[in-house]
């Protein structure tokens, strides 16, 4: 049977919980614990997740008396269990017997035990002591009550430049290429004399006198997810034998460089993410749905996890500011309007110890007679309410798409400017859709975009030729496609594409490039073909029209007169580039352009400033992130789920209130009551 996230909440309903860590605790704080969950409307924690040294105090020896107690405990209050492989920080007698599992840096320097997530992902020791350990885990509690999903490792990003690392890269490119011949030529060794003559010769990407071949880092980039990927399929593995029809899952951490979560999301039953906004960025509003776009686009539009975030203060930023009140329900029922159906939180009890001993939450140092237990214990419950969103859709018409190999080639150094970032760029052309309440899929190269009106790729540096061609295709069957700068540039060995730029897309685009030109410090005035003036930042580059329409000039410097944004028409539909960054106006001006020609408009005309609106099966969310009370008008007379009153024109949000609303079901002539 197909397994997701239907399989938690049947019979459940919204899931809400967290991390749980008895170990930390006396035995006698646990049935305390337990009622305060049940108070709270807990029904899933996350158990075990760094227990490795407490199951196994040395090697071979098993201790599970403490985890069947507290699986019991938990199966007795009605509270679902994400049960955790251990593996992501091993004890200290791993590595003080075995060191060659420790990890090394690109200095060849050996990291130790004594924090977390000290492992090489390619030792064959810590494979080995891994999968023992998962094997006993699994038949052990396979067919506990308390059991409802795996949780295999967590926070994937390990690297590693040891031996062993070497070796296994070496295979990894064997099975990629073939023969030498072949990666010399992938990675043009032609260059600065670094033909390779054997197999042995190659090394990983230690640190070097200068920069490194770009093509040999892109592909250690993908080796390493690839590497982390292969020991969490090898525990998955272990666990889908023994336990056929329990869910497995390992939690992501937003856009997170080290591993391609496109290629991670396939191999899981449950996509579940850890994401900590930062209280105080500006932005963090719209980052966030982003990112919440971004795990229902690796679920494949359905439902998802959040399977960590934080009640209050975190503990690892520079300077943690808390959340005031009302934030917590707000950032929670924003991951529940964009497609969760669980929300989870690090975690239950604060710790007294340790290096996570100042991280908040959901019962604080100060105890459960609190201002922010009490918030926890509101918000658990009013989920209740909200039962009926679960698995359901968050619809969109309007695609981004956002790939990692790109990511990765984009922002090695020895570029025209280190200023250009991916997920920045992304985030730009993302905040003026999210500002006027239009859902976006987030979707990786090659995706099937059939369903959708208006498609933005904000960078594709690197792109396949197919994919360029799926594009090309979308927009002469009538779709809307908008191209953002330096895009197209180079091919999936990182070479770049010769000819006029973006090569693969100049059809679609109708743009011919020849300089690629990093702007001074400072604005660069722009004009539409109205007239009216923007400003752009960062980067300009020299281009021509063939075959498009200029919609936007540059208005000063050495391109004054030149392209900086162009339509064409093209088939059915059409084709925007946009060659150089806008500022935030201009980027919400070329946003309700290019909605227009997609024909695509927003949950709700005319939202307040900081408003977000967004519709997830027929009940419409809208949340208040601004520092104003506002009114918001409605499309018709509609009940609000989280008060249970009716909304009826309008509903009135104070900063960080939130309204569920659904459209009221009038009784037609002839209904009765049974």
């Amino acid at each position: 049977m197909e397994l997701g996230m239907h399989t938690l909440t049947q019979g459940r309903g919204l899931l809400f919980g967290g991390d749980y860590n008895p170990e930390q605790w006396p035995e006698h704080v646990w049935a305390q614990d337990a009622e305060l969950m049940r108070a709270a409307g807990v029904n899933l924690v996350t158990v075990g997740v760094f227990s490795w040294a407490r199951i196994e105090p040395e090697p071979g020896a098993r201790d599970f008396a403490w985890l069947d107690k507290v699986l019991d405990l938990m199966a007795a209050n009605g509270i679902a269990v994400d049960l955790a492989t251990p593996t992501a920080s091993p004890p200290p007698w791993l590595g003080h017997r075995w060191p060659q599992t420790l990890p090394v840096d690109e200095s060849g320097h050996r990291l130790w035990y004594g924090s977390r997530n000290q492992f090489c992902p390619s030792s064959p020791i810590y494979r080995e002591r891994a999968l023992a350990l998962v094997t006993d885990l699994a038949d052990r509690y396979a067919n506990h009550p308390a059991l409802a999903l795996w949780h295999v490792g967590n926070e994937y990003g390990q690297i590693c430049h040891c031996d062993e690392s070497v070796a296994a890269f070496r295979t990894w490119l064997q099975a990629r290429y073939g023969d030498l011949a072949t990666l010399n030529e992938a990675w043009g060794t032609t260059f600065w004399s670094q033909h390779y003559s054997d197999w042995a010769e190659i090394v990983t990407p230690r640190r070097a006198p200068y920069l490194h071949n770009p093509a040999q880092l892109l592909d250690w980039r993908r080796f390493c997810s690839d590497a982390l990927l292969d020991h969490f399929r090898a525990e998955r593995d272990v666990l889908r034998e023994r336990t056929p029809g329990t869910p497995v899952t390992t939690n992501f951490m937003g856009l997170f460089k080290p591993v391609d979560s496109w290629a991670w999301a396939r191999e899981e039953d449950v996509v579940s993410n850890d994401w900590y906004p930062d209280p105080g960025d500006p932005l963090s509003p719209a980052r966030t749905a982003l990112t919440h776009d971004l795990m229902r686009g690796l679920a494949g539009g359905r439902p998802w996890l959040l399977m960590e975030q934080a009640t209050g203060a975190v503990n690892w930023r520079p300077h943690n500011l808390p959340k005031p009140p009302g934030r917590l329900r707000l950032e929670s029922l924003q991951a529940l309007a964009r497609g969760a159906d669980g929300l989870c939180y690090f975690q239950w009890r604060a710790s007294r110890f340790g290096a996570e001993r100042f991280h908040s939450a959901m019962v604080p140092h100060a105890g459960a007679d609190t201002r922010l237990h009490a918030e926890v214990r509101a918000h658990g419950q009013e989920l209740r309410r909200l039962a009926s969103v679960a698995g359901t859709p968050v619809p969109a018409r309007v695609a981004m798409v956002f790939g990692w190999d790109s990511w990765w080639a984009l922002e090695e150094r020895g570029r025209p400017s280190d200023r250009i970032n991916a997920v920045d760029q992304l985030l730009s052309y993302y905040v003026p859709f999210w500002e006027r309440g239009v859902a976006v899929d987030v979707v990786p190269p090659g995706a099937d975009l059939s369903a959708y009106a208006l498609v933005v790729a904000p960078n594709l540096f690197l792109i396949a030729d197919e994919d360029a061609a799926a594009l090309t295709a979308y927009a002469r069957g009538g779709g809307v496609l908008v191209v953002g700068p330096f895009s197209g540039v180079v091919d999936p060995r990182a070479q770049i594409r010769t000819g006029r730029f973006p090569a693969p897309l100049r059809e679609v685009l109708g743009v011919a490039g020849e300089e690629w030109w990093p702007a001074p410090d400072g604005p660069v005035r722009c004009r539409w073909s109205g007239g009216s003036e923007f400003a752009a930042h960062t980067w300009t580059e020299l281009v021509a029209a063939e075959g498009a329409e200029t919609v936007a000039e540059f208005a000063e410097g050495d391109l004054a007169g030149r392209p900086a944004v162009l339509r064409h028409a093209f088939g059915d539909g059409s084709a925007w580039y946009v060659a150089t960054m806008p500022d935030e106006s201009a980027l919400a001006a070329l946003a309700g352009r290019v909605l227009a020609d997609a024909g695509v408009e927003g949950v709700l005309p005319d939202l307040p400033a900081g408003v977000e609106a967004v519709r997830r099966g027929d009940v419409l969310f809208l949340l208040n992130h601004g520092a104003a009370t506002v009114r918001v008008p409605l499309p018709g007379p509609s009940d609000d789920l989280l008060t249970g009153s009716p909304a009826e024109g309008h509903v009135t949000l104070a900063p960080r209130a939130v309204a569920a609303v659904r459209p009221r079901v009038h009784a037609q002539p002839g209904d009765h009551l049974a």
